[in-house]
């Protein structure tokens, strides 16, 4: 996979400009756990969650988005940004990234399954 210039753009853009719109945010702010077996460690790592339950996120803007997703982790800037669904791992910089409602997800390097947003069952690996 190529990275150009104009992705790396675009990624900064997307993951900057997704949680703009949001005045809530997990608190106590990113240091630890959380109820429901969540933890969030990062700048607005687990930003938008509610009742999501075991969730991991480390990294700025990991798992920005779940609100009520469960058994999600993310590690890593960006990773899992998008996400609201359940049940994906995603570890490097904007792994999954664009993930919405796709499930059972598995992306292990920077930019893995970047592209992915709906699909299921999917693994994806970026050396």
């Amino acid at each position: 996979m190529k990275i150009t210039t104009a992705s790396v753009f675009i990624v900064i853009c997307l993951v900057c400009a997704g949680p703009l719109a949001k005045i809530k945010a997990v608190s106590p702010s990113p240091d630890g756990d959380y109820p429901g077996g969540n933890t969030a460690e990062g700048q607005e790592a687990l930003f938008s969650l509610a009742s999501g339950t075991f969730n991991t996120a480390v990294g700025w803007l990991s798992l920005a988005s779940v609100t009520t997703g469960e058994l999600n982790t993310g590690v890593g800037a960006g990773a899992l940004d998008l996400n609201t669904a359940d049940n994906n791992t995603a570890v490097g910089v904007a792994a999954l990234l664009l993930n919405t409602t796709g499930t059972e997800n598995t992306a292990h390097g920077s930019f893995a399954l970047f592209s992915n947003t709906t699909g299921i069952n999917n693994t994806g690996s970026v050396n």
